[in-house]
């Protein structure tokens, strides 16, 4: 099941994030930025969305609305759970979110150096848009029309 963070949910998000972008620090030599989002404000604006089943988060999603697009900001799945279909389960429900509050397209950036990412992103129909830094990242922008 996927539905929206509760507060008291912050600090497991948090957890899980943690976990999942671990393994890429040492790729990007730095702590990626969705490690340190701000897990309660996220859930306070209504953003954060959790994979759970029997109780326990599998996986955490935000979503940022835009005027033209709906921004996939972070999807996280538990590492222990890779391979189950959690992570398409999020990219499926944020695509369906997209089309529910009539957004055209979603659009996604990650770091160049995770090219594991980049290539499942492409994979699933999203066309990278630009690659620039920001905020000292060198970030590959991607965007799927959903409309």
């Amino acid at each position: 099941m996927i539905r929206r963070a509760r507060p008291d949910e912050a600090p497991t998000l948090k957890a899980l994030v943690e976990r999942a972008y671990a393994p890429w620090v040492p790729v990007v030599g730095r702590r990626p930025m969705p490690m340190d989002d701000d897990y309660g404000a996220r859930v306070s604006a209504g953003e954060a969305w959790v994979l759970e089943e029997a109780g326990v988060v599998h996986g955490v999603l935000v979503l940022e609305d835009h005027a033209d697009h709906l921004l996939l900001h972070n999807v996280a799945v538990e590492p222990a759970r890779r391979g189950e279909g959690d992570g398409r389960a999020l990219l499926d429900f944020a695509e369906a979110e997209a089309r529910r509050r009539g957004s055209p397209e979603i659009r996604l950036y990650t770091n160049e150096l995770m090219e594991r990412n980049i290539a499942l992103y492409a994979a699933r129909g999203y066309a990278e848009t630009e690659r620039r830094r920001e905020k000292d990242f060198a970030r590959v922008f991607m965007a799927k029309r959903v409309g």
